[in-house]
């Protein structure tokens, strides 16, 4: 399993699927924010990142232009990963609460977090083309980590990703019909294997610090992913 999900980080890594992404992720690389003058960006497609075994898989919308784009790892080095990995390391998930850098020595246990898209689209808003040529990358996770047994979709976009490729891996999805919406719970199911989906608002600024997404929000889904795994953060 480990070695699967490797090998599909590699081949992220590597990918040319969208020429327009590449060029606009090298050219932010290459201009950089005033801020990080002084960083050598990754500039490449961002890997998934996390516990190859996990129970929890976060699906997120894509890497942000001085972020992930930045850093190379997911959700670190912007405001949206300042809100989830404290939440995560609340929760147990995460060795730590801060999260700036590859090698920081962050480590994710029992959870891994993925994307609907592994480069930074202009303006975060990715276009349904580039959406579904980076889809078989999620698709091809979803099939090797098969101890997941709860995926918080992160916003409409993270969560409409999961479900797709849940259902594209061969799972019953209940409701058939659902509506975005903070906490909501999908059930997929796929023989005597079940999957909760859990929806939450995404971790933006644009949701935090308008107090559309608060702290003991975030928190609860994290606590309800617990719940459904079996554990509590003081067993990890």
């Amino acid at each position: 399993m480990a070695g699967e999900f490797e090998a599909i980080q590699r081949a992220v890594v590597r990918c040319t699927k969208c020429p327009e992404l590449r060029s606009y992720c090298k050219q932010v690389a290459a201009e950089k924010k005033r801020a990080y003058r002084d960083w050598t960006y990754w500039g490449k497609p961002v890997p998934a990142f996390g516990d190859s075994d996990a129970r929890v898989m976060l699906v997120g919308l894509a890497p942000g232009a001085h972020g992930s784009n930045r850093t190379g790892r997911m959700f670190t080095g912007d405001a949206s990963g300042d809100f989830l990995y404290p939440a995560l390391h609340r929760a147990g998930f995460a060795s730590h609460a801060t999260a700036v850098s590859a090698d920081d020595g962050m480590v994710l246990r029992d959870c891994v977090i993925t994307a609907a898209l592994r480069c930074a689209p202009p303006q975060n808003k990715p276009t349904p083309d580039e959406l579904k040529r980076c889809y078989p990358y999620l698709l091809r996770e979803m099939e090797v980590l098969t101890n997941v047994r709860v995926i918080v979709g992160l916003g409409l976009i993270g969560t409409k990703a999961a479900i797709g490729a849940l259902k594209d891996s061969g799972f019953t999805i209940e409701p058939r019909v659902w509506k975005f919406g903070h906490g909501i719970e999908i059930a997929a199911r796929n023989g005597k294997r079940e999957i909760t989906v859990i929806a939450s608002f995404h971790p933006s600024r644009q949701n935090t610090n308008t107090g559309k997404l608060t702290a003991p929000m975030f928190d609860a889904i994290f606590t309800r992913a617990r719940e459904l795994i079996g554990t509590n953060a003081a067993t990890t």
